[in-house]
């Protein structure tokens, strides 16, 4: 009964250890430089090695978390195409509730950047 995933064990241990050797090959083969280019700021302006414990919005969160909401509402979107038309209306009431959970977030100023 198990010899039938031999194969994809074998794959799975092949591609692991090919994908060692080249991650290993590349630390110990690599250049490793550091410039004026390589340590200066990038596209963003900020420091690249500056102290990581600077706080920022908490809008960030919320813009995160909505943006996961959303996210898995569109994920499950997609296995209701396939459905019969019965079950439209469990999508509609589906839809519905996010709709409302929106409203009452913009309503409530979650929205809103200060």
């Amino acid at each position: 009964m198990y010899i039938d995933y031999y194969s994809t064990l074998s794959l799975a241990v092949i591609g692991s250890i090919i994908s060692g050797i080249i991650s290993i090959a590349a630390f110990l083969f690599s250049s490793k430089s550091p410039d004026k280019e390589k340590l200066a700021s990038y596209e963003c302006g900020f420091d690249p090695f500056s102290s990581s414990g600077q706080p920022f919005s908490i809008k960030f969160f919320l813009v995160a978390i909505l943006f996961l909401i959303f996210d898995v509402e569109v994920a499950l979107l997609f296995p209701w195409s396939v459905l019969p038309v019965v079950n439209y209306w469990v999508v509609l009431l589906f839809l519905i509730i996010l709709t409302l959970g929106l409203v009452y977030e913009w309503l409530q100023g979650g929205l809103e950047w200060e």
